[in-house]
C-alpha cells in the first residue's frame, strides 16, 4: 500500500468527497422511492379500504461491503464500475399482505413516469430450488443534485409476510451453519417453503371472499362525506351529482 506521505492529501479529499456524493445519491434515491411507496400505500388505502403493505425496510450497502463484492465479482475498482455493476447498493424490501398485492404494487411502481425498470425476476411463479420466493425488481431512479442529475439503481424485493418469515429463517440457518447446512435441514426448509405457498394461496382465497362480501354489502356506503388523513370532510350531494354529469 502506498505510504500516506506519498499521497496528495488534497486529491485524497477530492476522492473522498466524490465518494460521499456517490453514496448520498443512493440515499436520496431510497428517500424518493420510500416517498413514492408511502403515497401509493395511502392512495390504495383510501380507494380500496385496506392497506396492502405491512412493512417497508430500506438499507444502504456500506463501502466495505461494496468493495468486497467488487473483488468477489472481479470488477474494476472505480466509481463508474461500481455504478454499472453493483445494482443493489440501495435496497428496499416491501412486505405485503397477499400475493396479488405484490403484483399490484409492482405495476404501480413501474407505472411511475420517472422510474425505469431495469430487471424483473419473479421467484414467486418460479421459486429458487431451495424454495425461496420473492419478486425482485431493479429500478432506475433520477436523483437531482445541486449540479447534476444522477440515475441511480435501487433493488426492490416484494414478498408476503409468510415468504419474508421463511427467508429470515433460511438466512439465520445458513449463518449458523456457515453455509454448510445439513441435507435433512435443507429438506425441511424446502417443505416449509411448500407450506408457505399453500398458506399464501389459502389466505388469498379468504381475501377474495371478503372482497366479494364487501362489494355486496357496500351499497349503503355513506356518500355525503369523504375521509382524508383520518378527517371526515363533508361532501355536498349537489356537488357529487354535478361531477357525475361532467
Amino acid at each position: 500500500m502506498e505510504s500516506i506521505n506519498n499521497i496528495d492529501l488534497k486529491e485524497l479529499k477530492k476522492v473522498k468527497l466524490e465518494l460521499t456524493r456517490f453514496m448520498m445519491s443512493y440515499k436520496f434515491a431510497l428517500d424518493e422511492l420510500n416517498t413514492k411507496i408511502d403515497i401509493l400505500k395511502q392512495e390504495f388505502h383510501y380507494i380500496h379500504d385496506y392497506n396492502p403493505i405491512e412493512h417497508v425496510k430500506s438499507r444502504l450497502k456500506t463501502p466495505e461491503s461494496i468493495i468486497k463484492k467488487i473483488y468477489r465479482k472481479g470488477y474494476e475498482l472505480s466509481i463508474p464500475s461500481i455504478k454499472e455493476n453493483i445494482k443493489d447498493i440501495a435496497g428496499i424490501r416491501i412486505t405485503c399482505s397477499f400475493i396479488s398485492d405484490i403484483y399490484k404494487l409492482s405495476d404501480m411502481l413501474q407505472n411511475q413516469k420517472d422510474i425505469k425498470l431495469i430487471s424483473y425476476k419473479d421467484y414467486i411463479k418460479n421459486p429458487k430450488p431451495n424454495g425461496y420466493q420473492s419478486l425482485h425488481l431493479i429500478l432506475e431512479i433520477p436523483v437531482f443534485m445541486s449540479d447534476r442529475e444522477e440515475n441511480v439503481y435501487v433493488e426492490v424485493q416484494i414478498r408476503t409476510i409468510a415468504m419474508d418469515f421463511w427467508a429470515s429463517l433460511e438466512h439465520k440457518i445458513y449463518y449458523k451453519y456457515n453455509k454448510d447446512v445439513p441435507q435433512k435441514l435443507l429438506q425441511e426448509l424446502k417443505e416449509a417453503a411448500d407450506s408457505v405457498t399453500k398458506l399464501d394461496k389459502k389466505m388469498e382465497n379468504i381475501h377474495e371472499e371478503i372482497k366479494r362480501y364487501k362489494e355486496i354489502t357496500n351499497e349503503d356506503e355513506n356518500l355525503d362525506e369523504i375521509l382524508i388523513n383520518n378527517e371526515k370532510l363533508a361532501l355536498p350531494y349537489d356537488f357529487l351529482v354535478s361531477l357525475l354529469n361532467t
